[in-house]
C-alpha cells in the first residue's frame, strides 16, 4: 500500500520561518511549503514503511548536513549536493574522505522522488536502498551503516529524535527511510518556465527564450523525446553519443547485457544551469558545449540512440535553446530556506 501526500500547508512555523527570513531575495520570491506539490506534478508516494511525518523530516535533514555520515566525520551529504546549486555540486568529480575523487559526477537530487530507480545505471529500486551506496563507497563515505547507527546510539540527540520519529533507536531502518523522507521533499518546479506554462505568466519568458521553448519541443531536435514530462526525463537508459570507447561501463555493470555498454540514465533537465559540469563524467563545462554535442550528432558508438544525429541549427537557435534550458532554473528553489542547514 502506497500512502500518497499532496500538500501540507498547516506547518505554520515553516511558513515562519520563510516569512522572517531576511534575505532580499525572499521579498522577491514566493518559496513553497514544505511538500507543497507544484503545478503540473503528480502527488508524491510514499513507502508505507515510510510514510511522511515533521519528525523523519527533521531527522533526515539533519542527517543529510552531518559529517557524522562518513568514516572520518569529514563530510556530508550536503557537501556534494548542495542546496544552492540544486543539491548538485561543480564538480567534475566530488571529493569523498581523504580527497579520493569520485567515479561519477555528482547529479542534482531536485525531485527524486519521482525517479523509479537510482544512480546512473538504475541498480536500486528506491532512495531507501540508494542511501546505502555513498555510505559504502570507497571514494565517498567509505563506511558502514552498522557503525554510523553505533555513533549516532552515543549522541542522545539523535537517540531521542530517532525514537519520537520512528519509535526504535537511531539503526539502519532508521538511517535510511529519515535521510529518504527528507530527498522527498526537494521539489523543484517553479521556474520561469513552470510560471509560464502552468501559472499563466507570459511575460517571464523573453521571444528568444519562447523560440528556445519551440525548438526543444520540435521534431528538429527531438530533445523532448528522452527529456520529457514535467520533470524533463523519460528515465531511460540511454548512449548519446560521448565517446567511441567509454572507460564507465555504464549499465553493463548492472545487467551485464552488451547493449547496456556506456548507457546511462537519462537526467532531468531541471535548474541545468546551476549543475554544470555536465555528463556522467562531468567532461562539458557549458551548455553551450552540450548544445553543440548534439548538434554534431556525437561520436560513433554501437550503443548509441538513434535520436542523435547532426541538426542543422543556426547560432541563433543554438543560442536560443540555451537561453531556453536556462529558464528552467527554479529560484525559490535554490534559496528556500527550508532546504540550508
Amino acid at each position: 500500500m502506497i500512502l500518497r501526500v499532496m500538500q501540507y500547508g498547516c506547518f505554520l512555523c515553516l511558513a515562519c520561518l520563510v516569512a522572517c527570513q531576511k534575505n532580499e531575495v525572499a521579498t522577491l520570491l514566493h518559496f513553497p511549503a514544505l511538500m507543497e506539490i507544484p503545478a503540473g506534478f503528480p502527488p508524491v508516494d510514499f513507502p508505507e514503511d515510510n510514510a511522511f511525518s515533521i519528525a523523519r523530516w527533521e531527522l533526515g535533514k539533519k542527517l543529510f548536513f552531518d559529517p557524522v555520515m562518513s568514516a572520518d566525520s569529514s563530510i556530508s551529504c550536503a557537501d556534494c549536493h548542495l542546496p544552492k546549486l540544486a543539491f548538485s555540486d561543480r564538480m567534475a568529480f566530488s571529493d569523498g574522505v581523504e580527497n579520493r575523487l569520485g567515479t561519477r559526477n555528482t547529479p542534482t537530487l531536485a525531485n527524486v522522488a519521482y525517479h523509479p530507480y537510482f544512480t546512473r545505471e538504475g541498480g536500486l529500486p528506491t532512495l531507501e536502498m540508494q542511501v546505502l551506496v555513498p555510505i559504502q563507497e570507497h571514494n565517498e563515505f567509505d563506511f558502514n551503516i552498522v557503525l554510523i547507527a553505533e555513533r549516532l546510539a552515543r549522541i542522545p540527540d539523535y537517540v531521542e529524535r530517532s525514537k519520537l520519529a520512528y519509535d526504535r533507536p537511531p539503526d539502519h531502518f532508521v538511517i535510511t527511510r529519515a535521510l529518504a523522507c527528507f530527498e522527498r521533499s526537494l521539489l523543484s518546479g517553479n521556474s520561469r518556465y513552470d510560471q509560464y506554462s502552468y501559472q499563466g505568466k507570459s511575460a517571464v519568458l523573453s521571444e528568444k527564450e519562447k523560440q528556445g521553448l519551440a525548438l526543444f519541443f520540435s521534431e528538429k531536435t527531438n530533445c523532448s523525446t528522452c527529456h520529457a514530462d514535467f520533470n524533463f526525463t523519460n528515465y531511460a537508459f540511454e548512449n548519446n553519443g560521448l565517446y567511441e570507447n567509454y572507460p564507465d561501463s555504464g549499465r553493463f555493470r548492472f545487467s551485464g547485457d552488451s547493449t547496456d555498454i556506456a548507457r546511462f540514465k537519462v537526467p532531468t533537465l531541471r535548474n541545468i544551469a546551476e549543475t554544470a559540469p555536465y555528463m556522467h563524467d562531468g567532461s562539458f563545462a557549458t551548455l553551450e558545449d552540450v548544445v553543440e554535442h548534439y548538434v554534431s550528432g556525437g561520436a560513433m558508438h554501437p550503443n548509441k540512440s538513434e535520436l542523435i544525429a547532426p541538426m542543422d541549427l543556426t547560432e541563433y537557435e543554438k543560442e536560443a535553446l540555451v537561453l531556453f534550458l536556462k529558464s528552467l532554473t527554479d529560484e525559490s528553489f535554490l534559496q528556500n530556506p527550508i532546504f540550508k542547514k
